[in-house]
């Protein structure tokens, strides 16, 4: 195990995803910031979750596709450089004070769709750095990793807006794209053995057969789609910041960063445990607390509650995070991987993105409070179908087939 870890690939696969993850998160608190400074309204912070989604959610089965086609190193890289080129876009034009409303979503689109490509490229990749049983503590390493990038990317985007306005925040997400097109080119991973020998809808229908048919691994994907559908809160943290808690863009920085900061946390303590046999039950137990800690989170009027409670919805969802993708990534082929990894990022796309729409929607006919509150509740009911409809997800342990 100790001479994967220290391997100069999963290294250079490390470094990468953090920078990547860091930048992300770092853009997406930047633009909403941003928009709602342009626009004062919670409507425009739920329409970036759709203008966001609608893209990645048009093009992430042919990103997988062609994930299982061709060179997944490459695929990553040349989506990077799109990215990076958005990211100039936006520097120069917030710098000289001509980022118009219009700009700023045109570049969203362009993001998410690079995005669409990346990200089902580097998800069908760590399966194949690594031996299957090192898989379970691979992947909980690579989402320590990703969760200490999405605690430093908010973070960093807050104190940047303090010091300087959004352009830093630009500028600073451009030099991460950069860092993380360093790490790809030290990466040399194995040989690719294409999954599918041509681009057609015939190779997207055998991905969609196979979930279909894998009760686990479609639970996994149902339950994190509409559990954050309804219990994601991020796109209303600008209201609650400014309006609800008075603490500025500091205290938005610190809010945002709170659930990652749960999230790494949660990612150092698993790393060091044997990794999780019942992840079935683990998955479903930690969904619960989600839910709930989005309902103390939303009732709240006191900042250093609303982190803790924020920093429990990091906990749970990190070990949700963990569980599914160990489940998903052990119960898929590699000949399947890029298009099931496809799949996974439109239920996630779905649930980060129609929830940040969904949370702004709901907010702007009635409160912020409401929407957050409602949602915590609304992703406890979900569990509860899901759990009952597909028995074999709570069931589910990693040293037994799917």
């Amino acid at each position: 195990m100790r001479s994967t870890l220290l391997s100069r690939n999963l290294l250079a696969y490390l470094g990468s995803r953090f920078c990547a993850a860091t930048a992300m998160m770092l853009l997406r608190a930047g633009i909403a910031w941003h928009v709602f400074a342009v626009t004062g309204s919670a409507f425009h912070l739920g329409l970036i979750g759709l203008v966001q989604f609608v893209p990645a959610f048009a093009l992430v089965l042919v990103g997988g596709l062609v994930a299982d086609t061709y060179e997944r190193r490459r695929i990553m890289a040349c989506a990077q450089l799109v990215a990076l080129l958005a990211a100039v876009m936006l520097f120069v034009a917030t710098w000289r004070g001509v980022a118009t409303l219009p700009l700023l979503y045109g570049m969203i689109v362009v993001v998410a769709a690079a995005g669409a490509f990346d990200s089902p490229a580097r998800a069908s990749l760590l399966p194949t750095l690594v031996t299957r049983e090192e898989f379970p503590r691979a992947v909980t390493i690579a989402a320590t990793n990703q969760a200490l990038a999405f605690a430093s990317g908010p973070a960093l985007a807050g104190v940047l807006i303090a010091a300087a306005g959004p352009a830093s925040v630009y500028g600073a997400y451009a030099c991460l794209i950069v860092g993380s097109l360093v790490g790809l080119g030290f990466l040399r991973p194995a040989r690719h053995d294409p999954g599918v020998r041509s681009l057609g809808l015939r190779a997207v229908r055998e991905g969609l057969r196979f979930v279909r048919h894998r009760p686990v691994v479609l639970g996994c994907m149902t339950l994190d789609m509409f559990a954050v559908i309804f219990g994601g809160a991020a796109a209303l943290l600008p209201i609650y910041a400014n309006d609800i808690l008075h603490v500025g863009p500091r205290g938005y920085g610190l809010l945002t960063s709170s659930l990652e900061i749960g999230a790494l946390a949660t990612s150092i303590v698993l790393t060091a445990l044997p990794p999780i046999v019942r992840a079935g039950r683990a998955l479903t137990i930690a969904v619960a607390v989600y839910g709930l800690a989005t309902v103390v989170f939303g009732m709240s009027r006191w900042f250093p509650l609303s982190v803790a409670a924020y920093m429990l919805v990091g906990v749970a969802d990190q070990v949700s995070v963990v569980m599914r993708s160990t489940a998903i990534q052990l119960s898929t082929p590699d000949e399947l991987r890029g298009r099931v990894s496809a799949i996974n990022m439109m239920f996630i796309g779905a649930s980060n993105q129609l929830g940040a729409a969904e949370s702004g929607f709901v907010a702007a006919l009635t409160s912020a409070p409401f929407a957050v509150v409602s949602g915590g509740i609304g992703s406890l009911v979900v569990l509860a179908v899901i759990a009952t409809t597909l028995p074999a997800l709570p069931r589910y342990r990693i040293d037994r087939p799917s």
